[in-house]
């Protein structure tokens, strides 16, 4: 891994306000992943590929990480940035919407992090729980969105968004089969542990 590379490809992602993993976000998923050692990490939401990068380092031997992305430039740079790090035989993307490249993936995933459409996160929760492995761990980025979520916020720009990541955190933590916790790093992480 080439970490002077994903320095850079960090910085340029800054400067153009693309949207990455933070970094005290990076860091708590860094001890869940570091403690599960994942063969097969599941990323919905690729943009540059800088968190598909960062979870390279956190692989079992011979790990693994597909993950999606539907604008094609964001995936040519992916492509591009992946190469430069040297981590090119880790990482799969997939081109397209989300919402219909998962119900056609028939993997099963140690891990699975969830950064893409904020008004689809139910949606991906669904199709996270279809595939994850037992004792695995899905991941929501963003998941207090700014402090909306947890306010009486009710403009009608991002409502759907807030209405549905509201509705994610209730089935996350209604869950039976899930041990949830809603923490306040970044704009907000969601860890869901599958208890089995």
């Amino acid at each position: 891994m080439k970490e002077q590379e994903l320095e850079k490809i960090k910085q340029k992602a800054l400067e153009e306000h693309i949207p990455i993993i933070m970094d005290d976000t990076l860091a708590v998923m860094e001890k869940y992943l570091k403690e599960s050692k994942p063969e097969k990490i599941l990323e919905i939401g690729t943009a540059v590929g800088y968190s598909a990068i960062c979870f390279t380092k956190f692989l079992a031997e011979n790990g693994h990480i597909d993950t999606i992305e539907r604008e094609l430039e964001r995936v040519k740079e992916a492509e591009e940035n992946i190469k430069k790090v040297g981590v090119e035989d880790k990482i799969y993307i997939y081109e397209g919407d989300a919402v219909e490249v998962l119900p056609t993936l028939k993997e099963n995933y140690d891990a699975v992090f969830i950064d893409a459409a904020k008004g689809k996160y139910p949606f991906f929760l669904k199709e996270a729980l279809r595939m994850i492995k037992p004792n695995g761990i899905i991941f929501a980025d963003n998941i207090l969105y700014k402090g909306y979520v947890m306010s009486d916020y009710n403009k009608h720009k991002q409502r759907t968004a807030v209405r549905n990541l509201r509705e994610y955190i209730k089935e996350v933590s209604e869950n039976p089969n899930l041990e949830t916790q809603i923490l306040e790093v970044g704009d907000g992480l969601a860890v869901s542990k599958i208890k089995l």
